[in-house]
């Protein structure tokens, strides 16, 4: 009978071939050459998974020269139909002139008990073998995963949302329509809040907010580098660049304005304005900014707090193409070009537009 199924199946008579295998199933349920067909018949009515799964089977336990042979065929052929239909799936994605828009597909954190789970199903969508899957998905912070085409990283979010996987993705130009205000100080802080800031064309102006509109606050450190002197393994001088300190962030976001008041501790003056530090003239710029930094957890007791820049950079600072389209929005003197910079206002505009 098995014969009989082969000619049906050269002659695509999928009906007739689907018949015999019910009947042969309740005969010998375990012959590899009944099990063959019916990947067959499962992959021409489109049921890939159940085919690839069986296929898998029979490379897994027959030990059928032929029949091993013919697996490695079937899943050759549901690889490369899978491959076609992503490819047409992608293109419809980034048909419109918005969807080639550069863009970043951002990972959230998994918890270690879905995590091996959760792998499996990320390297089947992204084509990736387990293991080096369960290393790319993060247990902590976010991780910059992809760059590209908007509508590409859209197609992919949506599958990996759709398998549990939590992630988010995003325009580079979201993030640039962002206001960022650079505030030398707080003038008033009740009723209103009032800071003196500069804009984006370094103004000097000033503005007033509720507390209540702050909907975040991101904070996080940006390394000081330095040209340094130093020996070499031969005991010859060399020059070296080196972190030789680090400068302290804080972003309030006002999402219903659309902008970001950004702060930093060589940039505030400490002894302007509200006095919120008593003698900040004699303290260290250190001891004034954790004292700034208490006084406005007390103003915004109930806003997250997003300190995971340092573990996000560490995903990002690579991807220098990408960087190089965000203008950062940092005043730090810089005596060479770092992505730094740009990857904290990556970082802070990604908490912004989630």
């Amino acid at each position: 009978m098995i014969e009989q199924v082969a000619i049906a199946f050269e002659h695509k008579d999928y009906q007739t071939a689907a018949k015999l295998l019910k009947q042969l199933q309740k005969e010998s349920p375990e012959n590899p050459w009944v099990q063959y067909y019916l990947a067959r018949l499962n992959e021409v009515s489109e049921k890939h998974q159940d085919a690839e799964k069986i296929y898998r089977q029979l490379l897994r336990d027959t030990r059928n020269a032929k029949i091993v042979t013919l697996a490695r065929q079937g899943l050759r052929r549901l690889q490369e139909m899978e491959l076609e239909e992503r490819q047409r799936a992608i293109s419809q994605a980034t048909a419109q002139a918005s969807d080639i828009e550069l863009g970043v597909l951002v990972l959230e954190p998994l918890s270690t008990e879905i995590k091996t789970e959760a792998s499996r199903k990320f390297a089947q969508i992204m084509q990736l073998d387990p293991y080096t899957a369960r290393l790319i998905l993060p247990s902590r912070g976010w991780r910059l995963y992809r760059t590209g085409q908007i509508g590409e990283l859209k197609f992919y979010g949506k599958q990996l949302q759709q398998a549990g996987i939590p992630c988010f993705w995003a325009t580079i130009a979201q993030i640039q329509q962002i206001q960022v205000y650079q505030v030398k100080h707080f003038q008033a802080s009740t009723p209103q809040a009032t800071v003196v800031c500069r804009n984006e064309v370094n103004q000097l102006g000033s503005l007033t907010f509720d507390w209540s509109e702050v909907t975040a606050r991101v904070v996080g450190l940006l390394p000081i580098f330095e040209q340094v002197v130093d020996v070499d393994a031969r005991r010859k001088l060399e020059w070296k660049t080196q972190t030789q300190d680090y400068a302290q962030f804080c972003d309030l976001h006002i999402s219903g304005r659309r902008s970001i008041l950004r702060l930093y501790d060589n940039g505030y003056e400490f002894q302007q304005g509200l006095e919120i530090i008593p003698q900040a003239n004699q303290n260290t710029i250190r001891i004034n900014w954790n004292s700034l930094s208490s006084w406005i957890d007390q103003q915004l007791p109930q806003v997250k707090i997003w300190s995971d820049f340092t573990s996000f950079a560490d995903t990002t600072l690579d991807q220098t193409e990408m960087l190089s389209h965000i203008k950062s929005h940092i005043e730090l003197f810089r005596r060479e070009q770092t992505n730094w910079d740009s990857a904290f206002h990556l970082y802070s505009g990604l908490v912004f537009v989630k």
